[in-house]
């Protein structure tokens, strides 16, 4: 399984998640890749819909085809709402949906 996580340097949430990623391989066998996306764009060229973006063998768990593109914050639903960054167990059932 290749995991990306795509972010950009104003974001405030995307450490966040790659220390979550970076526990979550360690547990289950697998690396994180990064990719600071820099300029609007290598957003546009990469479709890229928000920092922190996760990637699971290319594909975005989390889509939302209405989400703008660009160097921007993104917003998840959570449980209670909407959110600045997947949560572990959203993270969790993304990789066990894309597990073989």
């Amino acid at each position: 399984m290749k995991v990306t996580l795509r972010y950009f340097d104003g974001c405030p949430n995307w450490r966040a998640t790659g220390e979550m990623l970076a526990a979550l391989g360690a547990q289950h066998g697998f690396g994180v890749v990064t990719e600071r996306v820099e300029t609007p764009e290598q957003a546009d060229a990469i479709g890229f819909r928000g920092s922190p973006t996760v990637l699971i063998d290319g594909a975005d768990p989390f889509t939302d085809p209405t989400a703008p593109i660009g160097l921007a914050c993104r917003v998840y639903r959570g449980p209670d709402g909407l959110i600045g960054a997947s949560t572990e167990p959203m993270l969790r059932a993304a990789f066990e949906a894309a597990a073989p």
